[in-house]
């Protein structure tokens, strides 16, 4: 590994943390992520990433929306873009009919693509706007 990608790495340990800590698995491999896809029930997707509307919005928003379901989606996982950089292309791959946007946030539900919230609508929100609205479309589709 060089230089800069250890760096890197090092930098980014947190912001992954901050996900793992809650519960959430790091899909790092197309391997992990194809595994993953062909799991059933519901998953939460976060496209996670170094800016600051993932650090200050969609990670805390993600965090406390589990936090606050009465029932928590089945699988919990998170690629990394601009780090697992073939993880993250193809759990994209999954979802190909919406551009790609980092963070995002996807829900997944026995194989399609249940809903999809894109970095336009988490920069330009409250973080507790985000968590209320990600609360609601998953208290719908895991009703």
């Amino acid at each position: 590994m060089n230089a800069y990608d250890e760096y890197m790495k090092q930098v980014v340990k947190p912001m992954r943390s901050e996900l793992t800590n809650a519960g959430f698995k790091e899909l790092t491999t197309p391997d992990q992520v194809h595994e993953h896809m062909k799991e059933e029930g519901v998953s939460l997707i976060v496209i996670n990433s170094v800016c600051g509307c993932a650090a200050g919005l969609a990670r805390p928003a993600v965090t406390e929306a589990i936090g606050e379901l009465p029932k928590k989606p089945d699988h919990l996982v998170t690629v990394f873009a601009g780090q697992d950089q073939e993880a993250t292309a193809t759990m994209r791959d999954y979802f190909s009919e919406v551009p790609p946007s980092s963070p995002s946030i996807a829900i997944w539900k026995d194989g399609e693509l249940a809903y999809f919230i894109p970095r336009e609508q988490i920069e330009s929100n409250s973080m507790e706007t985000i968590k209320d609205h990600l609360t609601g479309v998953l208290t719908d589709i895991i009703a």
